[in-house]
């Protein structure tokens, strides 16, 4: 009897650690010195085994034998990568890859394509900031909600203060995806190595206001990631967005000044920077706005939103050092943009445009965050 629960264990023991001993594994994603990345899935009986590479990038599977589906793909720019199999119309992540992120409600599988060692959204050997996940108080919502801060390599040790990066997220996003899907803190970690941006704080609050925090990190404990937010575009965020500048200068040593404070964000995050840096223009000498949801979406009577022209140009009146704009050719809100440029340009008002290709996606703004750090706080 002995012998026979010491073998149920011995059993159980090789479930658990996932060791693959009646089921022999197979490696994927396989990534060569050349930056050739290998993609591989079982998939018994399937007739079609697709490859899904941040929801834009589809490419058929090729059945190799022994019930295995690849590819390999050579022309990758080194970048943050999501993905994902579909299987004879089926949705499956990469069961070998144990590196999962959430995007709203779909779950893919990620991998970092750094053949060179030096793209700035891969970890590299250089001193490493501290991300700290915090619970503010804000008077204005009357509520505790959450927000991630991250801290320059060096801050705990020195006596030193910073300036400070507010980081907007976008409409599917809350207070960890600029961390998870914009990898901000090793970006950040890099570019501070390298001398090319200042040690900065970089504060990246939840954008939406009907919400305590990300899912599954509040009160509600079982709470779903969702698009349909009650709050998100009707002034709330923008309203109550002094109580975040109160409690991070009350709680960092932050240089709390207009010269030394920096606001930015991506789509509903670039609305809301927007919004937020031209209502108070004594407060942000630094704004960029990511492929950003210009448009009003008329969801409420905010006066906020009142006279937007009018309030541009007093805030360009006090001379911002960086007004920065940037998007792709093939984003769905490049028409929008275009028109705010007009704006900008009837009234001689002096911005930075930056135009990529692609789209409304996070390879651009991984890209543009990289571009913006550099040019702040000099």
């Amino acid at each position: 009897m002995r012998r026979y629960f010491f073998f149920l264990f011995v059993l159980t023991a090789f479930a658990m650690s996932g060791q693959g001993y009646f089921a022999p594994t197979i490696n994927s994603p396989e990534i060569a010195s050349n930056g050739a990345v290998t993609f591989k899935v079982k998939a018994a009986g399937a007739d079609t085994v697709r490859l899904i590479i941040d929801s834009r990038m589809d490419t058929l599977m090729k059945h190799t034998g022994n019930e295995t589906w690849s590819i390999t793909l050579r022309d990758l720019e080194p970048d943050l990568y999501m993905y994902y199999f579909i299987v004879d119309g089926m949705k499956v992540i990469d069961n070998e890859n144990a590196q999962v992120l959430r995007d709203v409600k779909t779950v893919m599988n990620t991998f970092v394509l750094d053949p060179q060692g030096d793209c700035p959204v891969a970890v590299h050997d250089v001193p490493h900031g501290e991300v700290r996940a915090v619970w503010y108080d804000s008077p204005t919502l009357n509520a505790k909600r959450r927000m991630m801060v991250y801290l320059p390599p060096g801050y705990e040790q020195s006596r030193q203060r910073y300036p400070v990066l507010y980081l907007l997220h976008g409409t599917g996003g809350d207070e960890t995806v600029w961390l998870e899907q914009g990898h901000a803190a090793q970006v950040l970690d890099n570019l501070i190595a390298e001398g090319k941006a200042e040690p900065m704080i970089v504060v990246m609050p939840n954008g939406h206001t009907d919400t305590h925090s990300a899912p599954g990190m509040g009160p509600n404990n079982n709470e779903q990631p969702t698009f349909a937010h009650k709050q998100w575009m009707e002034g709330t965020f923008e309203q109550s967005f002094n109580d975040i500048m109160s409690w991070v200068d009350n709680n960092y040593r932050t240089r709390a000044s207009k010269r030394y404070r920096a606001i930015a964000g991506l789509s509903m995050g670039g609305y809301h920077s927007l919004y937020i840096s031209v209502n108070q223009p004594d407060d942000f000498a630094y704004v960029g706005l990511f492929s950003p949801a210009i448009s009003r979406m008329d969801q409420g009577k905010c006066k906020i939103y009142d006279d937007l022209e009018t309030k541009l140009i007093n805030q360009f009146k006090q001379r911002p050092r960086l007004y920065w704009l940037g998007i792709g050719k093939d984003d769905f809100l490049y028409k929008d943009n275009a028109e705010f440029r007009k704006m900008l340009d009837k009234n001689r008002l002096r911005y930075t445009y930056h135009e990529s290709g692609a789209g409304h996606e996070w390879a651009n703004w991984r890209d543009y965050l990289v571009i913006f750090t550099q040019q702040l706080f000099k």
